[in-house]
């Protein structure tokens, strides 16, 4: 059976953006692929808007310091570094909810998906906020850009070489946490590269790290300047030397595209389909943008084995419910609240092998709490959850924080547009009207049982009819899948 044209544009815009809006979603049976691609491709081609939320400390705390040794003396004060930790918290929950407004309401959908890709890619987890709020706009940057580019400018990036000690890596001591997952994880993947290869690559790296300001600095007295050898090759590498041989080792292509891959087109891959996209995107001299046109343009993209497929993760679930229910949240807080709860907190990975995903998003407590965030945000229900008990996942926050927090989002969080809701439906008819509303809900091949929706369906009046079978369809386990 053909995949209905709906369907297959509502997989493009949950794959590479964050789902439909409602003021689209009526258009979604003419427009072509193509078309759809290209306007994807031309939103988010505009400059990058800086998600601009704090200052760096140096230039509140050490304005007309000159002196590196006063600068870091200062940087050590104990009241001074509580307050920056303090501040950067509060900082973090700003730019996570901005960042989140960006993925539910901006135009350029497809960068603010990759960008979230390239978050849990490139996976930091440091108190700083400015630098977290600085490798965002790195990465943000070139999302769509030259993954060579990315690469290079994240690892200079103070967020990176702090989170992965190489502020600490000196030709004396060398350090070996960044190199070793430059390789394993950000380029080639485990098992093509030795022991030695990462020994030899932290040699390298020494003397890479950063000043207060949030400048990378290499530290030339602290660099080995002696001859190494690295995947066969011998000579005086510096770092730059070491990125630039990964990217010329087609391994680092073939990981990056089947990771891509797994992540936007199915977990199960396809050998040949995915060979292809390797070649492609190592002959493209690593284009972004040329390897995501290659994957959403192909034909087997839109193969009915890969659709409806994927589990969507917290914050695609929280931005897909927005962007088909336009609404005015009361307490922005209540998101955060739900990040925690369903294990996705922006800004926070578990590790720096970044959120797993697929099944890993479900769990007992967390499917349920899934299932009724669409009544949630609809039927003021009372927010009454708990997030999971991992500290690291909770901001740094204590039970009586957390506490805290759900009181503050007691209640109704959302005032919903259902007008704009109802218009997506004005020129169905009434006997095809859950036929439809469950074609834009939907993306599975299994569908929900009329017996059971007309059991909570109000047809009162075509309005409420509407609104129940939107939010009664949301609430199934169907709609974790896209």
């Amino acid at each position: 059976m053909a995949v209905p044209n709906r369907i297959k544009n509502q997989h493009l815009l949950w794959r590479a953006a964050f789902g439909p809006m409602a003021e689209m979603a009526a258009s979604l049976d003419t427009f072509s692929q193509k078309d759809l691609w290209a306007l994807l491709l031309k939103t988010s081609s505009k400059p990058v808007q800086k998600l601009a939320v704090t200052k760096n400390p140096a230039e509140e705390y050490m304005v007309n310091m000159t002196d590196p040794k006063e600068v870091q003396k200062a940087m050590n004060n104990p009241e001074l570094r509580k307050k920056l930790r303090e501040q950067s918290r509060e900082d973090l929950k700003k730019m996570n909810l901005q960042w989140l407004e960006m993925m539910v309401n901006s135009e350029a959908q497809l960068r603010e998906k990759m960008s979230l890709f390239w978050h849990g890619h490139f996976a930091t987890r440091i108190q700083n906020s400015f630098f977290a709020q600085e490798l965002l706009q790195v990465i943000r940057t070139n999302a769509l850009g030259n993954f060579g580019d990315m690469l290079k400018a994240v690892s200079k990036s103070p967020a990176m070489l702090q989170f992965l000690n190489n502020q600490q890596n000196k030709k004396s001591h060398p350090n070996e946490n960044f190199a070793r997952e430059v390789m394993e994880l950000f380029t080639m993947g485990r098992g093509n590269y030795t022991e030695n290869d990462v020994k030899e690559a932290a040699r390298a790296f020494t003397g890479w790290g950063f000043n207060p300001q949030g400048e990378f600095v290499f530290r030339r007295n602290q660099h080995d300047d002696g001859s190494k050898t690295f995947l066969g090759k011998t000579g005086n590498f510096n770092g730059d030397d070491i990125l630039n041989m990964l990217l010329e080792n087609k391994q680092t292509a073939n990981y990056i595209s089947k990771k891509m891959y797994r992540h936007f087109v199915n977990e199960n891959v396809n050998d040949t389909n995915q060979q292809w996209l390797n070649n492609r995107f190592y002959s493209n001299n690593y284009d972004i943008s040329k390897l995501l046109e290659d994957m959403f343009t192909s034909s087997w993209f839109y193969d009915e084995k890969n659709i409806g497929t994927r589990i969507k993760s917290p914050v695609e679930l929280l931005a897909g419910i927005r962007r088909l229910l336009p609404m005015q949240l009361e307490k922005n807080e209540s998101q955060l609240l739900f990040q925690r709860a369903l294990g996705q907190v922006l800004f926070y990975p578990p590790n720096v092998a970044g959120w797993p995903g697929g099944k890993s998003w479900i769990d007992s407590s967390s499917l349920m709490l899934r299932l009724r965030i669409p009544k949630i945000f609809s039927a003021n229900d009372a927010v009454d959850i708990m997030p999971k008990t991992d500290d690291d996942v909770q901001m740094g926050m204590m039970m009586e924080g957390i506490k805290k927090m759900r009181d503050a989002v007691k209640g109704g969080t959302a005032t919903i547009d259902w007008a704009a809701v109802n218009k997506i439906f004005e020129k169905v008819p009434r006997e095809k009207l859950m036929e439809h509303i469950e074609a834009t809900v939907l993306q599975t091949k299994t569908k929900v049982s009329n017996a059971v929706l007309d059991k909570y369906v109000n047809a009162e009046s075509r309005e409420n009819y509407i609104k129940s079978a939107v939010v009664n369809l949301m609430s199934t386990p169907e709609y974790q899948l896209c």
